[in-house]
């Protein structure tokens, strides 16, 4: 790749926006930086994008005010993943849904506050909206919830190339598990934020980047790129430009790439 994307409709899946003024959940785990909508539309010109989904970040808890607030400042080419609780109301998710929200976000690591025995019902709830259930995890642990992940309704997208916290392999269970999943009829992988798996680091991501060249040759229309934009607790700050290279440099040819940036978030968002 040299310079912007030249890919009408370009997405990037997963950003977060923090702004003043939004108080942080007595769950929040760290305070982020300020990392306002108005500064992520300069990353967005930088790399030639068009579109993103404004994930709830952990530390707002359920409220998603920050969450709406950014998707109406990016405008049309802004969609939304959100937390909510367990009861939420079907007025509340057709409200959020015309605010652009098309997902529910579960986080297993720390931080998160929905727990796995609400995910299912979720899932069932959510479904009709065509939304998705948005999964973090150690993707080491997925065949403890495989049976029940492959049977949602909804749905469901995994983030950052499995999130493996440990080294993985191409005959790692967990990765096994995962493949089974993108197998099935409703499963997405983000092929995203090496940094969060990788013990090799930047720039390469050596000990990653197969899970990149392996899950966009498999499951070519089942993979979406993020840049996880601000980066949430990672230093050095990764440059967003050479996040997106990496990635594109992995992808075999122009055909995949319009797949995974273009394509296949739009229908996965609604756009």
């Amino acid at each position: 790749m040299s310079g912007p994307i030249a890919f009408d409709g370009a997405c990037d899946c997963h950003i977060h926006v923090y702004e003043d003024g939004y108080p942080l959940a007595a769950s929040a785990t760290f305070k982020p930086p300020p990392a306002p909508a108005s500064a992520y539309r300069d990353v967005q010109r930088a790399l030639g994008l068009s579109r993103a989904i404004v994930v709830q970040p952990t530390g707002y808890g359920f409220d998603n005010r920050c969450t709406l607030a950014a998707i109406a400042h990016l405008g049309d080419g802004a969609r939304g993943i959100a937390v909510v609780p367990p009861d939420v109301s079907d007025d509340e998710l057709q409200r959020l849904h015309d605010a652009g929200i098309r997902g529910v976000r579960f986080m297993m690591l720390p931080g998160g506050v929905l727990p796995w025995d609400a995910l299912a019902e979720m899932s069932a709830r959510i479904a009709p909206l065509g939304w998705n259930i948005n999964l973090q995890l150690d993707g080491h642990t997925l065949p403890q919830h495989e049976t029940m992940l492959a049977r949602l309704p909804s749905k469901l997208v995994i983030d950052h190339l499995g999130k493996f916290l440990a080294p993985v392999t191409p005959d790692s269970e967990g990765f096994a598990s995962l493949c089974r999943l993108l197998d099935g009829p409703r499963c997405w992988i983000k092929l995203s934020a090496p940094y969060e798996s990788s013990r090799d680091g930047a720039p390469a991501y050596g000990d990653v980047a197969w899970l990149v060249r392996s899950l966009s040759a498999r499951y070519p229309e089942r993979g979406v790129w993020a840049s996880n934009w601000p980066h949430p607790n990672v230093r050095p700050l990764p440059d967003d430009t050479r996040m997106l290279d990496w990635a594109w440099h992995l992808l075999d040819g122009d055909e995949v790439r319009r797949r995974i940036l273009v394509d296949n978030p739009a229908d996965l968002y609604q756009f």
